[in-house]
Parts: C-alpha cells; sequence; structure tokens
C-alpha cells in the first residue's frame, strides 16, 4: 500500500511537470508556475518530513540538504529547478527501493517457503493443525506433495525430499528409514512418517531465515564507515555552501551546490553490494553472518580443517574384508552384522550397514548378547558362539590368530584404517577393516581454494597422528595438527593470527566450536554439524558440500571487489559535479538527473551478484559415490580406536 502511493505521488508530480511545460509553451505563466509549486509540493512533502525526522534526532540527513535548496529555490522564483529536484530525488528514491528489494528476494523466497500446516497422527487420528502448534514427539505424516513443517527422523516410509531450501541443491535426495528430514522442505515423490525432534522456531529453516535476516541487517567495515562518513558529510556540505555564497555571492550557485553534494550514491554503495552478495549466498545453501564476514572472508589467507565430519564424511564404512579359513566373506558379514545389530556403536552400524548393503534387511536375531566396553561384542547366532572386536580381546578369550592375520591387520592399521575381528565357535573367521570415507570434493575444494588466493591448507584434529596424515596426502594438506584437544587447537589459532595470518575454521562438533568461534572466519558444516558449532560460526555451508568453500571464497571477493568499484564511482560522480558545479558547467536539474542517475548505476552494479555464480559445480551426485567396501582406494581417513563394540 504504502509503495502504491509513494508511484501514485510521484506520476501525479511528473504529470504535473508536464503540464508545467504545456503551459510555459500556450504562454500560460501563471497556471504554469501553480502547477511546479504543486509538483514541489507533492514530491517534497515527504523529503522534508524526513529531514525534520533526522533533525529531531540530531542528525543532518541527505534529505536536509535537498529541502534546504527546494525552498531555497522557490525564494528564487526558481519554480522549475525546485520541482525537478524534488521530482528527481523522489523518482531515485523510488527506483531504489524497488531495485534493493529484489537483492532481498532470497529472504522474501525463503519465508514464502515456510510451511503453514502439517498432519499430525494424535491418538490414532490424523489432525490437521498450523505448523506452529506441532510439538516435540508428534508422529507427522508426509504424502507425497506436502511440505515438512519439522526436523526429525524418518520412522516409516520412503521418499524423494527436495532439499533446495536448506542446501540450494536442487536435486531431490532419497531418505528412508533413520534418515533426518528437515522443515522448509518438499516431500516430492513418495510418504514418509517422521518423529519431530525440533519444531517451530527451533527447526533449521526458522534458523536459516533469522541468520539472514541478522546477516542483512549486519554492516561491513567499510559500511560503517561511511555511516559514519555520512554523519560529518552533511554539515560539512552545508557550511562549503555557506562559504560558495560568500565567495560568489550567487544563492542559486550556492543552491546548485547543496543539492548537487548529496552523496547518495555514495552512502548506498556499500550496503547494496553486501545486500546482494548475502542474498547470492542465501540462494545458494551459504548463510553468511553479516557483510564484515564477507569482507574477512575476501582477504583470509589461511584455512583450517577438522578433519572427522569435515573432510571425511562423518560416517565409519567398512572399507575392506579378510577372511579365513574359508569362511565366505557373505557368511562373514551376516554373522558380524547379526550380533553387532544389537549393539549402538558406530563401527558396529558401520558392519551392520555393509551387510545390509550386500544382503537386504538382516533376518537373524542374536542371543545372550553381551557388550564388552573398549573390547567388544559377543552373543549367540545359529547356535554358534559369536565374538566380534578387538584382536587383544579375542587373544584373551583363546581365538587362536595367526602371524598371517597379524601381519594383514598391521598392513591396513598403518594405513589408517580401524580393525574389527571376528570369530565363530572358537575360530577366527575374519576380519573387517573400517574407516571414515574421505569427501569425493575435498581434494577439489582445496585445490579451488589455493586458486582464489589462499596461501596454506592446515588440519588441527584430535584424531591419532596415522589417521590424519592419512587423510591430509589425500586432500592435499599442507601441514597437520593431530591428537589435540578443543583448548590446544583455539592456542594454534590464535597463534596463527598473531602471526598476522587471517585465519578461516572449518568444523562441525562441539569440539570445533571454541575454535571456530577464535578464528577470523568460522565456518560450520551445516548438513552434519552441531548446533554449537552451527551458531558459533560467522558463515553456515548448508549444502554439507566442501566444494562450496570456493564458491563461498570467490562470491565474497565478488562482493567486495563489487562494493569497492560502486564507492569509486561513487566518490567520483560528487566530485566532477561539485567541479561541474563551481565552475559553472553544470545546473541544479542537470546535475540532480546525473546524481540520480548515478544512485541507479551503483544499484544496478551491485544486482549483477544476485545473477551471477549460482555456486561451485558438483563432482559427482549425491549418490555417486561407489560402494565403500569394495572401493578401498576412495577411503584414506579413520576413526579412533573403538571405545566399545
Amino acid at each position: 500500500m504504502a509503495r502504491h502511493r509513494k508511484a501514485a505521488a510521484l506520476l501525479a508530480s511528473g504529470l504535473l511537470l508536464a503540464l508545467a511545460g504545456g503551459f510555459h509553451l500556450l504562454g500560460w505563466e501563471v497556471a504554469r508556475s501553480g502547477a511546479l509549486l504543486l509538483a514541489s509540493a507533492i514530491s517534497g512533502w515527504t523529503i522534508a518530513v524526513k529531514a525534520l525526522q533526522a533533525l529531531r534526532l540530531r542528525t543532518f540527513s541527505i534529505e536536509l540538504l535537498v529541502t534546504i535548496a527546494m525552498i531555497g529555490a522557490v525564494i528564487l522564483g526558481e519554480y522549475v529547478e525546485a520541482a525537478a529536484v524534488a521530482f528527481l530525488f523522489r523518482l531515485g528514491a523510488y527506483l531504489e527501493a524497488i531495485t534493493l528489494g529484489k537483492t532481498r528476494s532470497a529472504l522474501k523466497a525463503l519465508i514464502d517457503l515456510a510451511p503453514a500446516e502439517a498432519i499430525v497422527l494424535r491418538d490414532g487420528a490424523q489432525v490437521k493443525m498450523l505448523a506452529s502448534e506441532v510439538e516435540r514427539g508428534d508422529r507427522v505424516l508426509l504424502p507425497s506433495g506436502s511440505k515438512i513443517a519439522v526436523d526429525g527422523r524418518v520412522v516409516s516410509g520412503q521418499a524423494l525430499v527436495n532439499e533446495a531450501a536448506i542446501t540450494g541443491e536442487p536435486v531431490p535426495v532419497a531418505k528412508q528409514v533413520h534418515d533426518r528430514v528437515f522443515s522448509g522442505t518438499t516431500v516430492d515423490t513418495g510418504y514418509l512418517e517422521v518423529i519431530a525432534e525440533q519444531v517451530g522456531e527451533d527447526t533449521t529453516f526458522a534458523k536459516i531465515i533469522e541468520l539472514v535476516e541478522e546477516a542483512q541487517e549486519s554492516k561491513a567495515k567499510t559500511q560503517k564507515f561511511l555511516d559514519k562518513f555520512a554523519s560529518y558529510y552533511t554539515p560539512g556540505m552545508l557550511l562549503l555552501a555557506v562559504l560558495v555564497y560568500f565567495v560568489s555571492r550567487n544563492p542559486e550557485l550556492a543552491l546548485t551546490f547543496l543539492v548537487i553534494a548529496c552523496p547518495g550514491a555514495l552512502v548506498i554503495s556499500a550496503p547494496v553490494s553486501m545486500v546482494a552478495g548475502l542474498g547470492n549466498g542465501a540462494a545458494n545453501g551459504l548463510l553468511v553472518k553479516g557483510g564484515e564476514v564477507l569482507e574477512n572472508l575476501a582477504k583470509a589467507d589461511l584455512v583450517v580443517f577438522d578433519k572427522t565430519g569435515t573432510l571425511t564424511e562423518g560416517r565409519p564404512a567398512v572399507v575392506a574384508i579378510t577372511t579365513f579359513g574359508g569362511t565366505p566373506e557373505r557368511e562373514l558379514l551376516a554373522l558380524a552384522a547379526a550380533v553387532e545389530a544389537a549393539s549402538e556403536h558406530p563401527l558396529g552400524q558401520a558392519i551392520v550397514d555393509a551387510a545390509k548393503e550386500r544382503q537386504g534387511e538382516l533376518t537373524e536375531r542374536p542371543e545372550q548378547v553381551e557388550v564388552h566396553k573398549g573390547s567388544g561384542i559377543r552373543g549367540t547366532v545359529r547356535g554358534q558362539n559369536v565374538l566380534v572386536g578387538k584382536l587383544a580381546w579375542l587373544d584373551g578369550l583363546g581365538i587362536s590368530v595367526n602371524e598371517a592375520a597379524q601381519k594383514e591387520a598391521e598392513r591396513q592399521e598403518k594405513q589408517g584404517y580401524t580393525v574389527v575381528f571376528a570369530a565363530a565357535g572358537g575360530t577366527l573367521i575374519g576380519m573387517m577393516a573400517i574407516a571414515d570415507p574421505v569427501r569425493l570434493e575435498a581434494q577439489e575444494a582445496i585445490r579451488g581454494l589455493k586458486r582464489e588466493g589462499v596461501k596454506r591448507a592446515l588440519m588441527l584434529t584430535g584424531d591419532n597422528r596415522h589417521a590424519a596424515r592419512q587423510v591430509a596426502d589425500r586432500v592435499g594438506i599442507d601441514q597437520v595438527y593431530a591428537g589435540l584437544l578443543p583448548a590446544e587447537k583455539v592456542a594454534h589459532i590464535q597463534e596463527w593470527k598473531r602471526q598476522g595470518y587471517r585465519v578461516a575454521m572449518v568444523g562441525d562438533g562441539i569440539n570445533d566450536a571454541p575454535a571456530i568461534a577464535a578464528a577470523d572466519i568460522g565456518m560450520a558444516m551445516g548438513g552434519t554439524g552441531t548446533d554449537v558449532a552451527i551458531e558459533t560460526a560467522d558463515a553456515v555451508i548448508m549444502t554439507d558440500r566442501l566444494d562450496k568453500l570456493v564458491y563461498a571464497r570467490r562470491l565474497a571477493k565478488r562482493t567486495v571487489r563489487n562494493m569497492k568499484q560502486n564507492v569509486s564511482f561513487a566518490v567520483a560522480v560528487v566530485v566532477l559535479l561539485l567541479a561541474g558545479v563551481v565552475t559553472e558547467h553544470i545546473y541544479l536539474a542537470s546535475g540532480m538527473f546525473i546524481h540520480e542517475f548515478s544512485v541507479i548505476l551503483v544499484i544496478l552494479n551491485a544486482l549483477r551478484l544476485t545473477r551471477r555464480g549460482r555456486g561451485s559445480g558438483r563432482a559427482a551426485g549425491p549418490n555417486a559415490e561407489p560402494n565403500a567396501i569394495t572401493a578401498v582406494s576412495t577411503a584414506q581417513g579413520c576413526l579412533p580406536d573403538r571405545g566399545a563394540s
């Protein structure tokens, strides 16, 4: 409604100016003057009100300069100049609002995607309710085409889910039992039942909207400087205009100087670039908490990575199987998985997942299961006593392990794998090497960062040195610091900062949060990251792909470059206009036209940031990774030694 009123006032002023031109051609000077004064009043009223509001707050605004110029022009009888100045200023402000609105389209699109309703199963009946009324623990039903209103875990069904609102990636992701789903995403095809874990303002989608809103209100260092500069600039220009009058004794020249001195393009040059850059990031699964973060990211010359969950996928997988005594590989997996199905340990779940990949759902159930913390697990399957765990534990129970098996285990452990042995009926039947696979895109991401000007890529991890070195060699890390506590990670980052580096830290876990907070730029992996790491970080990669780091760096550099272009152009325009006024080559109406046109050019330049750079390309699809068991070469990282089987 407010925009319509502004458009109507602008249209009325424009028509009155045109009408005044017609009256002038007809020689109706009184009617001409009346039309010009009315046009000045319609366009100038809002400008004058804003100037007075600013004065009440003891602020010298741009509107004050324009108001003084309009009143002065009327007093001098220069009605054309008064009407033209008011109309052009309002026209510039209107076009500025429209184009700025486009840079905020990412936030509006996010808000529009927010689910309004949900279908919940309560007391055996399906109940449709507002998304805000869903409670934690509710069972949410999600038929094909429905928007997901909660963060939760799938307990029934399977479907393809479009997660573009969270990750920026348009390819639907397959979801089944135990997978997580997020608010704001959409079920493309299929049916799911989800237990709500986060609802309302606690959902990932709600936090994204909050982060984007905060980021667009946050100011970059350049923008803060320009805001402070504007508060001194206006009174300074008032004094200079007075000086011009005393020197020239020409009130029209002084008023023209006053109006042309308005730094509209300069004041808007930084914020419009930052808002456009932040909007581009939000549309591509990159949430940046403010313009200052973008500036720092553009200057970062040292990037530090956590290992587990950042350079690696954060979930263990069986990467090699060795059998003994002629035991078929299928039999080994079936027996080990049957026992491990009773365990919640990550290594045990890796064995279960490997068996499901090969054989489908598990049908056998173990009996008399015993968990030996830090050693292994035992149970009865098909009447056999099955043991799965560490070599030393099996050896202590009288299981004979030959020298060949020991050497093979040592070889795999040197590669950074965790080795789990299995025995059945008192005989060793095989062993399984388990690792946390390196992200497929990690190596290219680090290469891309170095192409974008990052000097060094380092690793800080609490994992053992061998495992860390294996991952580092594979992805191109320059130096590894392993076996660290969270406080030691922080100490390293602080030391690098003292050496003059601009440090960016990338992590995903609770133990990474202190290091993320200590870095100049903290970045969290949103897909696998903990809430603590995400809330501590300055930027969040919602796609859970490391190659987005290259996109983030490129976007930051483009945004800062765009901002510098705008500031330089705006300063040049103001200087040239003032020089033209003083030398009497530029007059009030023409100067205002050039000034407002420069504002539009600054905004249009910033809008380029919203149209280019849709993020980095994918080296492989989300489901394009090879089988974890057969493709040993793809997995070079590992987890620490097993604490409990």
